[in-house]
């Protein structure tokens, strides 16, 4: 696979612009590892290799598990993940399948239950620009960096 153009190089504003906004959504005061977290889930939703890579090694400097990160794909049947961080999940997944889910009623009350409105926004604006990241790294194809031999 070949990258398509660099996003950087072809509108440098307005990818600053997304980068200021990336880090005020990311450094909004919702836990480093929850932000992690839904920003890999969201990425392995949308097929996005380069975000899964950057976002699952962030994870693991931040100090996450491996255990964890292996298992998120199926949060859902696993014991690992705290109730408010499943009411996150439910809610990227949601929010990254809209046109499927029409985020629903029931999702809401369940993060409600968790999350401050406050935070109901910041975690919002999240998805939002990860699955914006998705997009770009996605249609563009980004290449993620080569790790191993197997390439």
């Amino acid at each position: 696979m070949q990258e398509r153009i660099d996003s950087f190089k072809a509108a440098p504003d307005l990818m600053k612009a997304m980068l200021a906004f990336e880090s005020a959504v990311s450094g909004s005061g919702l836990e480093h590892s929850l932000v992690e977290l839904v920003k890999t889930r969201a990425s392995q939703i949308n097929g996005c290799a380069y975000c899964i890579h950057m976002h699952t090694g962030d994870a693991r400097k931040a100090g996450e598990s491996e255990e964890r990160l292996y298992l998120l794909s199926a949060w859902r049947e696993s014991s690992l993940y705290t109730l408010r961080e499943r009411a996150a999940l439910e809610w990227t997944e949601a929010l990254t399948l809209i046109a499927e889910t029409a985020a629903p009623d029931d999702v809401y009350e369940r993060l409600r239950a968790h999350y401050t409105e406050e935070e109901m926004v910041k975690l919002t604006l999240l998805i939002g620009a990860i699955n914006i990241w998705n997009r770009i790294a996605v249609g563009f194809r980004s290449q993620h960096p080569v790790v191993s031999d197997a390439a």
